[in-house]
């Protein structure tokens, strides 16, 4: 009965985009903040937990060790083993997903009003209280050693460990936050216990919610969920050093079609002018069709089927990045073209008409993203984890049509930078002789 409420609720999660929401500041009796949209509508919550930090608290030698842990936390808890809990997960109609990324952890829970409590707890054992037993980790194990396997096949993924091992030096950022085989095979329960106290603390930890629950009630859960983990986890990693160099490296790899890693440094999140150079990224390679890179790539050369470009900010350091695929022959043309509207760009910049056009689809887009309670709670923790107001939803698209064609490409000046653009190529690419090895 229970499971068939869910999947009603499920149905009712995605109504009309909400052209604004109020965000309330919560803060618990215990001093846990939050920020919080309430909305009657529907008997049902959802939760966005992040852990600052992340994968990128990895020890030396231990790359991967806070990516398994994350996988482990659904796999038992006290009494609970993997199929207990996911037994007691669904019979409260629930649902609870676990996620590392290299700068944080994301848990994520969604569950009914009427069943706020037990989800909480259940929720909470698993945070504050995983098992790590060895049968679980054997087995979650065995599945991230068969990615990392799957991954040497993959010509996407070994121009993006490429990119980032000649990028980010020793730090965590130029290994796969998957770990290595090694890595991965030699891990023990200690290190999952090790990792877990080191990246879930009270104070790297941002939470919002959205759906039918007041301020008063989020600060009693909050101090439930969340009020006996550590004070304080692993210190926050430095930042990264940047050591890309310019030009052209070809990884081989037997594939009819060759794959491109390509980019530079980029803008800082908090930056100022990070909103300007989104939209200028957006005229370049980041608005489908219409992106210069796009039409000048497949629209007139048919040198590729897709193009873009983004980007990356991470919390220890910020790239501007795109990727494509072309065939081994057709590569090198592709790649002179990008490197001649990178250069064009940094040197024209763009027209009025460019930029009036990417006002309109950003302006109209934006609030299309805001359509159900999930998405709304995913939105906000991540707004509130690169500190941003609690008014920016409110703001974002005036602050995007008061932008002047002056101050775009001021940015764009900036942001582009042909004579530090590096390639990473995977195939067997006519015309690219540059070679490395992996």
């Amino acid at each position: 009965m229970r499971a068939f409420l869910w999947a009603c609720v499920v149905m009712l999660l995605a109504p009309e985009a909400k052209a604004e929401i109020d965000i309330q500041e919560v803060t618990s009796p215990g001093g846990i903040s939050a920020w919080l949209v309430e909305d009657n509508a529907i008997p049902f919550v959802a939760l966005e937990l992040r852990f600052k930090g992340g994968a990128s608290l990895d020890l030396p030698g231990k790359r991967g060790a806070t990516y398994l842990m994350a996988g482990l936390l659904e796999e038992g808890t006290g009494d609970l083993d993997a199929r207990g809990f996911a037994l007691a997960v669904e019979e409260l109609a629930a649902d609870f997903e676990y996620d590392a990324s290299d700068d944080s952890v994301a848990i994520s829970a969604k569950f009914l009003t009427e069943t706020t409590k037990p989800a909480i707890a259940l929720l909470r054992r698993t945070i504050v209280e995983p098992s790590f037993n060895q049968s679980a980790l054997d087995r979650v194990r065995a599945q991230v050693l068969s990615g990392i396997a799957s991954d040497q096949k993959d010509p996407n993924t070994l121009a993006q460990h490429a990119f980032e091992r000649a990028t980010f030096g020793e730090h965590p950022y130029s290994m796969p936050l998957e770990g290595t085989e090694g890595s991965v095979t030699a891990f023990t329960r200690e290190d999952m216990i090790t990792a877990h106290k080191n990246a879930l603390a009270k104070d790297r930890v941002f939470v919002s919610v959205v759906g039918d629950i007041n301020a008063e009630e989020l600060g009693v859960i909050l101090d439930a969920l969340l009020g006996d983990l550590p004070a304080t986890g692993a210190p926050i990693p430095e930042e990264a050093p940047f050591n890309l160099e310019p030009g052209i490296r070809v990884l081989t790899f037997e594939t009819p079609q060759s794959v491109a890693v390509f980019g530079h440094t980029g803008v800082e999140r908090n930056s100022p002018d990070f909103l300007t150079a989104f939209v200028v990224n957006t005229i370049f390679g980041g608005g489908g069709f219409e992106a210069r890179l796009m039409n000048e790539v497949r629209v007139k050369r048919g040198l590729t089927y897709g193009i873009y470009s983004y980007l990356m900010p991470k919390d220890y350091a910020d790239l501007y990045m795109g990727r494509f695929s072309s065939a081994n022959d057709r590569i090198a043309e592709a790649i002179a073209v990008i490197k001649e509207e990178w250069a064009r760009i940094a040197e024209e910049g763009v027209s009025q008409e460019e930029l009036d056009e990417a006002k309109i689809y950003l302006t109209g887009a934006y609030p299309l993203r805001f359509d159900g309670n999930a998405r709304i709670a995913n939105i906000l923790v991540g707004m509130k984890m690169d500190n941003f107001g609690i008014d920016y939803v409110k703001t974002r698209n005036d602050q995007v049509r008061a932008l002047t064609l002056e101050e775009v490409n001021r940015v764009a000046r900036e942001m582009f930078r042909p004579e530090e653009l590096a390639f990473f190529v995977v195939g067997q690419p006519v015309g690219l002789t540059e070679t490395i090895t992996q």
